[in-house]
């Protein structure tokens, strides 16, 4: 075998001529402990309130607390190969879901993942989970109806579209009926309707998804699911991706209904986030911001001016009592935000 001089310089030319010097700058951090699906990060100095975080299982996990010395930081996922000292890296983005007319008639978990088997969902464009309420000139008044299919509820309670409408009970007395019958009656009436699911059993869930099929109104729908099975902070997660779901339908000049089944089990699963957070508990052991993690989701129902196309969003939020109790921390605050009740 014959070496070449030749050969060997014009190898180490072409390799001189390829080669290229590029460093990429990220902000990591490392995990001080890990548990119960709270993770405390050291290190990321920068880090944005409800910012992504990206692990090393890659797994999310979502910034909450931005403390002094630490994050606290939920998971959006299994903890399973996290431990102390692991590398925690910044996404520099906040938490969003996909969002358009490729979620009509699918089944999603609070991340906008597929949960019915079809395939994945095909969307271009993507809305933040967190978003602030449309303000008082951006709005119009509510004067259009909209009617439930149950007589004696439109004949007494007027429900317009762009209104929040509070469905109250104790367990079994038919809240979940009311809101299923609302999104059936809809059919042929250009509305678009997102059931979410928070906390329910997945029993539950797919009998729901299979009377809204039964009755043809899947093809206008979406169901957002996060199981009793999900950690809580998937759960917490899930009304807010509803609702960034549906505010692209209204923002686009549609109407909208959403229903939120149910906030009392949403408000459980942000009392245990928050207590796992350390932070301090209030009355019934709830955080003291738990009304406003109902108001802002809440205030962003709303039928919109004109200039911004005059959609609308109407909330039907259910509400658990026990023993008809409607004096509860809970019960009291959706009461106070609510524009009626059923």
């Amino acid at each position: 075998m014959v070496i070449k001089p030749e050969e060997i310089s014009s190898i180490i030319k072409s390799q001189i001529e390829s080669y290229g010097l590029s460093a990429s700058v990220g902000e990591v951090g490392s995990i001080l402990s890990v548990g119960d699906g709270i993770a405390r990060i050291y290190g990321l100095s920068d880090c944005m309130a409800n910012e992504l975080l990206l692990f090393e299982n890659n797994v999310y996990g979502m910034a909450i607390n931005l403390e002094e010395n630490n994050i606290g930081c939920v998971l959006l996922g299994d903890e399973h190969g996290l431990r102390e000292g692991s590398s925690v890296t910044r996404t520099k983005t906040t938490v969003s879901v996909p969002v358009g007319d490729g979620l009509l008639g699918r089944v999603v978990d609070p991340l906008g993942r597929a949960l019915d088997g079809k395939g994945e969902i095909v969307s271009e464009k993507r809305r933040p989970v967190e978003f602030l309420a449309p303000g008082v000139t951006d709005r119009k008044s509510v004067d259009v109806p909209l009617q439930t299919g149950i007589m004696s509820v439109d004949a007494m309670i007027p429900i317009g579209r762009g209104q929040r409408e509070l469905i109250i009970g104790d367990r079994q007395t038919g809240k979940t009926t009311i809101a299923v019958d609302a999104i059936i009656n809809q059919k042929g009436k250009d509305m678009i309707c997102i059931y979410v699911a928070i906390g329910q059993k997945s029993s539950s869930v797919a009998s729901i998804v299979q009377t809204l099929e039964n009755h043809g109104a899947m093809e206008y729908s979406i169901v957002v699911s996060s199981s009793a099975s999900d950690p809580a902070s998937i759960q917490y997660i899930a009304p807010y991706s509803g609702c960034a779901m549906g505010e692209e339908f209204m923002y686009n000049g549609k109407d909208v209904l959403i229903v939120y089944d149910d906030l009392s089990k949403h408000a459980v699963a942000y009392r245990a986030m928050s207590l796992l957070l350390h932070r301090p508990p209030g009355r019934e052991a709830f955080p003291g911001d738990v009304f406003y993690l109902h108001s802002r989701l809440l205030e962003r129902a709303a039928r919109l001016s004109a200039d911004l196309g005059g959609g609308s969003m109407t909330a039907l939020p259910i509400i658990e009592t026990q023993a008809g109790d409607f004096s509860a921390s809970v019960p009291a605050n959706e009461v106070s935000v609510t524009d009626g009740q059923i």
